[in-house]
């Protein structure tokens, strides 16, 4: 019998241990991770005629974190259970009939393609990970890609805690690899055998972008793949003769990066009606979003009722319930009991990204309220992120957390943290930026997937 148990206090189990080395870890090592001369050889390897090491070592130098996050295996599986038990409510019949309902018409289009690159962002509470969103552009994966083999061991991790083969949360050891068979799956489920000859990365105004380096890694990706690649704004794309064209090239599939996620605005009618005529291949598309990431089905995936409704059994209600932040829609009948509980909510946009135009209640004015209740925005249960601690200019300095799985098939491919300041993830942050995630091992050391 422990001491604890002597005391009529509960023991500590192995896994709340191994939380509290992660957690120590992540307070308490400082060090360098990131080997930037390595990462830079590497980009000026690929860069052509783009000077990536310029975009990324001088013009946005906080892209990147020096340092890795630490993460238990148990956290993980917590949070690729979740996952699966978002995947298995959306693909039921009675749910997709519910969140179509008020989709743009768009997504009553039903492709074949799945969509590329959705993304699960997680806050780590101290009751488990919680999901706070998903997105279906989620941008990122490929430059973490290329940091992960950037990356050296630190602080005292032994090979116990820490085996090679773990030694971080990307799931596949040739993520650049997976990235292209996904693409070539998305092309053979609309055009099973045909030859994918042309992709047209397209967002509004891309030269101006933040993440223009990876526009630019994933068009040489895919010339590397005897695939012709054009980055693009989607005015300059037009249908015409039954296809959809950029100058004099054919396009056979968009990779979609697009923020009006409905294909709704009078400068991208050329991209929809090539979409809503089946002739080219769009991903993601307007019906993915729609399913996944409107702001407006996490109301659905956290009320018990509507769970039940759906038909969803009760050990997946229970992994949602507990592992998605409670989300309410924002009604101005509500307005008052909203205005109450404000400093424990957080206010988000239902078609919002990239945290525009989110506010913590906390924060919020009258005036600002008064706009919101006006707006079509969802109150989600405000989940304080776990921190970081890093050593920048030589000051000690926290760091908020988050992680994000980037998934294809229900299937994560590559796991990220971002580390931050104030409320956004901006990559503006000196030391914070996307960071890699170690895993820390409780169970036999093998991280569960």
């Amino acid at each position: 019998m422990t001491l604890s148990s002597n005391l009529g206090i509960s023991p500590i189990t192995a896994d709340q241990l191994c939380e509290q080395r992660a957690k120590q870890l992540n307070s308490q090592c400082r060090c360098v991770s990131l080997n930037r001369e390595a990462m830079h050889a590497e980009l000026k390897q690929r860069q052509d005629d783009s000077n990536l090491y310029q975009m990324i070592a001088e013009d946005r130098p906080h892209l990147f974190a020096e340092s890795a996050v630490f993460v238990t295996d148990t956290c993980l599986q917590k949070q690729y259970d979740i996952i699966a038990a978002i995947e298995s409510v959306i693909a039921l019949p009675t749910y997709q009939e519910c969140v179509l309902a008020y989709a743009p018409d768009t997504a009553t289009h039903i492709p074949k393609a799945q969509g590329v690159f959705f993304g699960y962002d997680f806050h780590l509470s101290d009751d488990g990970p919680q999901l706070i969103e998903i997105n279906t552009n989620a941008g990122g994966a490929l430059l973490n890609a290329i940091v992960l083999r950037s990356q050296t061991v630190c602080c005292d991790l032994t090979e116990k805690e820490l085996p090679s083969s773990i030694i971080n949360a990307t799931i596949t050891t040739h993520p650049e690899q997976a990235f292209i068979e996904m693409f070539l799956a998305e092309w053979q489920a609309e055009r099973r055998q045909q030859p994918l000859r042309s992709i047209a990365i397209v967002d509004e105004n891309p030269q101006s972008q933040y993440m223009l380096p990876e526009f630019l890694l994933f068009k040489k990706l895919f010339e590397q793949n005897n695939i012709n690649a054009v980055i693009c704004d989607p005015s300059e794309l037009v249908y015409k003769d039954q296809a959809l064209w950029h100058e004099n090239q054919r396009i056979d599939l968009v990779y979609n990066r697009l923020t009006d996620f409905g294909l709704e605005a009078a400068t991208h009618k050329s991209l929809l009606d090539a979409y809503l005529a089946e002739s080219v291949v769009v991903t993601p598309h307007p019906r993915a979003h729609a399913l996944y990431a409107d702001k407006r089905n996490l109301t659905l995936l956290t009320d018990e009722a509507a769970l039940i409704n759906f038909g969803v059994d009760a050990t997946t209600r229970a992994i949602l319930l507990a592992g998605i932040a409670h989300t309410v829609s924002v009604n101005p009948g509500d307005a008052d009991m909203l205005w109450v509980s404000r400093k424990h909510l957080f206010f988000k946009p239902a078609k919002g990204y990239g945290s525009k135009a989110a506010y913590r209640g906390d924060k919020l004015t009258k005036r600002v309220f008064g706009e919101i209740l006006q707006g079509d925005y969802v109150a989600q249960a405000l989940v304080q992120p776990s921190e970081r601690q890093l050593e920048v200019d030589n000051k000690i300095v926290n760091f908020k957390l988050d992680l994000r799985h980037y998934v294809y098939k229900a299937q994560t491919q590559l796991i990220s943290a971002r580390l931050y300041q104030g409320q956004t993830t901006n990559f503006r942050t000196p030391g914070g930026g996307f960071a890699q995630v170690l895993v820390v091992a409780c169970r036999d050391n093998k991280i569960c997937s």
